[in-house]
C-alpha cells in the first residue's frame, strides 16, 4: 500500500487486491460507547460499507465520497474532516460530541451497494430499528432513497421527511453522497444533510 500526502494528511493509496481483500469486512458504528452519558441528535445511516471504508475501518472513507465536504458545508460537522486515510480519535469524539452518530443497514462490505441482497437490505431495516430502540436519536437520516425503499419494504416513498416515525425518532431520507450518485454536489448535499440536522437542533 503506496501512501500520498493531501492537504497535510497522508491518504493511503490502495491496489484493487488490497480492497478487495477487505469484502465482507465490518465496520464499527460510531456511536457512543455503553454507559456514556452522551446523546444522538443525528443519526446518520449509509447503506452499506464500500472497500475503502472497511480498509481504513472509517465510515464514508472514499476520496470520492461528498459526505463530510456535504456536512462542512452544511455546518453539520463544526469543522474539516478528511477520512480517507481513517478518522483519528479526535474526529470520532468531535462528532460525538456534536451528537452525530454513525450506522449502515448492511454491516458487510462490498465493492457496491448492488452487490447486495433484498434480503439483506430487509434485515438491515429490522437492524436499524433496534439500534434506534437502543440509542434513541432525535432525528435519523438514512442516505439512499432506493436502498430506503427495499429495506423498509415503502415503494412510494420519496426523499426528505418521511410521514412516520422510526421507533420513536423522526425519519429522513436523503441522497447517497456516494461520487457515483451524479445527480447530487457537495451543495446540493449540504442543502438536504442541514435539514434534518436543524430538525435534530444539531445546526
Amino acid at each position: 500500500m503506496g501512501r500520498r500526502r493531501h492537504r497535510g494528511l497522508v491518504t493511503p493509496r490502495f491496489t484493487r487486491e488490497e480492497l478487495r481483500s477487505h469484502r465482507g469486512d465490518v465496520v464499527p458504528d460510531l456511536l457512543p460507547g455503553e454507559g456514556e452519558d452522551r446523546d444522538v441528535r443525528l443519526l446518520f445511516v449509509g447503506i452499506n460499507p464500500g472497500l475503502w471504508t472497511a480498509a481504513t475501518q472509517t465510515h464514508f472513507a472514499h476520496p470520492g465520497n461528498r459526505f463530510y465536504p456535504a456536512l462542512e458545508r452544511a455546518g453539520v460537522s463544526g469543522r474539516r474532516i478528511d477520512p480517507a486515510a481513517g478518522m483519528d480519535d479526535a474526529d470520532r469524539e468531535h462528532l460525538l460530541d456534536r451528537g452525530i452518530g454513525i450506522t449502515n443497514l448492511v454491516p458487510r462490505a462490498t465493492a457496491r451497494a448492488d452487490e447486495l441482497t433484498a434480503a439483506e437490505l430487509r434485515e438491515g431495516g429490522d437492524r436499524l430499528r433496534a439500534t434506534v430502540r437502543r440509542v434513541r436519536p432525535r432525528v435519523v437520516a438514512v442516505a439512499g432513497i432506493t436502498a430506503y425503499r427495499s429495506a423498509f419494504g415503502v415503494r412510494g416513498a420519496t426523499p426528505g421527511r418521511q410521514p412516520d416515525a422510526l421507533e420513536g425518532a423522526e425519519l429522513w431520507v436523503v441522497p447517497n453522497p456516494s461520487g457515483l450518485n451524479a445527480h447530487e454536489t457537495v451543495e446540493s448535499l449540504a442543502r438536504a444533510y442541514a435539514e434534518p440536522a436543524r430538525a435534530a437542533g444539531v445546526v
